[in-house]
């Protein structure tokens, strides 16, 4: 019941992810800008935050994006050998 309600969220929050690499790079890299500031000061909940960041911007956001969207990849032709 409570699953279901979650899945119909699913698509219309991944309309709002964005289509470019820009937002997800830079994601990545502030979650290992705060994973690194968060060693330096001993701060487990700054290195755990930081890695979080990374898990989304690399892993998650890129998934709920190629679940959702009805293109296909491109396909690459290459020249015949």
């Amino acid at each position: 019941m409570i699953i279901r309600r979650v899945l119909d969220l699913v698509p219309p929050l991944a309309e709002v992810l964005p289509r470019s690499i820009g937002p997800y790079m830079s994601l990545m890299l502030f979650g290992f800008f705060l994973g690194i500031l968060g060693h330096l000061t001993r701060s487990r909940w700054l290195v755990a935050i930081g890695v979080l960041l990374v898990f989304l911007a690399a892993f998650l956001f890129p998934l709920a994006l190629n679940v959702t969207t009805d293109k296909p990849p491109p396909v690459l032709n290459y020249p015949p050998s």
